[in-house]
């Protein structure tokens, strides 16, 4: 009498082959989801720092941009209020600065004595965005 269905080694064995298979399509899509988190958090800070250069020009108050980096997050302030914010650990993008913020004048222009150097990292990946003490955004 012919057999029906299969045994389970035969099924332990497809079993093990697409457990492999995935095993390989994911870890060679890893370095691929690295750069597409960190494409957009590169665009996500430089959109900030631009939005906060335009309120600055727009309403004529100081406007600052705060690196929270114990926290991983960028944050625009005018006065007491916050204007805007990245949250960067929610894509496991890490930051690091070397300046605690950068702050415009009405004016458009940066306020400060130097550089603000901002680098994001996550897995082995990393960028810099160099904010100079004018204002302009430069990433690297």
């Amino acid at each position: 009498m012919p057999r029906a269905g299969f045994s389970s080694l035969e099924q332990l064995i497809v079993l093990s082959l697409l457990s492999a298979l995935a095993l390989l399509t994911i870890a060679s899509g890893a370095p691929l989801l690295e750069a597409a988190a960190m494409e957009t958090a590169v665009r996500d800070a430089t959109s900030l720092f631009a939005f906060a250069r335009d309120h600055a020009l727009s309403s004529g108050e100081r406007t600052a941009v705060r690196v929270d980096a114990t926290h991983h997050r960028l944050l625009v302030h005018a006065g007491p209020d916050t204007l805007a914010a990245a949250d960067f650990a929610l894509r496991a993008v890490r930051l690091s600065a070397s300046r605690d913020s950068m702050a415009y004048a009405p004016s458009g222009l940066g306020v400060g004595a130097a550089n603000l150097t901002l680098i994001l990292t996550r897995g082995s990946r990393a960028d810099t965005i160099v904010v100079s003490r004018l204002g302009r955004v430069d990433t690297r």
